[in-house]
């Protein structure tokens, strides 16, 4: 696995032997490998122009873990577009740091920091992708199933950025991946152009029909119905979503067996019950955790950490 240096923009910039190489490294941090301090005396900035619980506090704890200090930025210090270009910062910040992480709304200015920077950029999170979270569910995924590699997965909820990666993970890891939408909010068709599933790599389903989509499936995963920035839509969702919320009453009619993703934060009540989310196939606990694990093994490959030995 090389990825040296590399920015990783999307769960499609990664070859399926650098995507099993990133999970593998993970398992091996899990178990106890030391990768050693390849950031020690060097600066991570981490701009963060959304909301953030889960991707700040596991990115900065796995920075300080490989020895680098995290610098996090924040809207109104930086008013990127606004008060400076997404140039301007690019550039300045590849004078100050060694690498960039942005949680950002525009996939567009995530482009724009990573070709003006010369040091790497990971994507926290866009409006069009969130690919260190779908690496974290992939690690999930192979733990829970000994297997990722024709993994059953059933995404039920808004065809967003969570799904977009996933539908790029659906060829790179090979899944059989279903997304399940009410009518009008299926993922959009460029981004199922781009990601197609070819030469037999992984499939991709797009359907309206919830019971088409549990059938045979080895996880449910789910996601809020009104993402940041939709807020006006909420009330028109709900009712648009209501049939597709993931309850007692949907596992009964899954594959006895079946676990339970959400990437979190979760409204309860709306798209996931607390029966179901804290219940005994919930494995969103243990999602949420491998967060860490995956950050950590991206940062110590990129940052040129030995590999773990077999």
């Amino acid at each position: 696995m090389e990825l040296r240096g590399r920015d990783l923009l999307a769960v499609a910039d990664l070859r399926p032997d650098e995507l099993t190489g990133l999970l593998d490294r993970a398992v091996a941090l899990k178990r106890g490998w030391d990768p050693g301090t390849p950031l020690e005396r060097r600066s991570i900035a981490l701009i963060f122009l959304r909301p953030s619980n889960r991707t700040r506090v596991s990115f900065e704890a796995a920075i300080a873990r490989l020895g680098g200090h995290p610098i996090a930025l924040f809207d109104r210090e930086i008013e990127m577009g606004k008060r400076e270009s997404v140039g301007d910062v690019g550039r300045i910040m590849d004078r100050f740091v060694d690498g960039l992480v942005a949680r950002i709304p525009s996939d567009r200015d995530l482009r724009g920091l990573a070709g003006a920077m010369g040091a790497p950029v990971i994507n926290a999170m866009t409006d069009l992708g969130h690919p260190c979270q779908i690496l974290a569910d992939c690690l999930t995924v192979q733990e829970q199933l000994g297997r990722l590699a024709g993994a059953r997965i059933t995404f039920v909820g808004d065809g967003n950025n969570v799904c977009n990666s996933w539908i790029e993970a659906a060829q790179v890891a090979e899944l059989d991946l279903r997304v399940v939408t009410p009518p009008g909010y299926g993922p959009r068709e460029p981004v199922l152009a781009r990601s197609r599933p070819d030469e037999g790599r992984g499939s991709v389903t797009v359907t309206n029909d919830l019971a088409e989509g549990l059938a045979g499936t080895e996880v449910i995963y789910t996601d809020v119905w009104t993402s940041m920035g939709q807020e006006e839509q909420h009330e028109d969702r709900r009712q648009d979503f209501g049939p597709y919320q993931i309850n007692e009453s949907v596992l009964e009619r899954a594959p006895a067996g079946v676990r339970v993703m959400h990437c979190l934060p979760a409204h309860r009540g709306e798209e996931i019950t607390d029966g179901v989310i804290d219940g005994p196939q919930s494995i969103v606990f243990e999602q949420a955790e491998n967060r860490y694990w995956v950050q950590l093994a991206l940062l110590s490959a990129i940052f040129g950490s030995a590999e773990p030995s077999s």
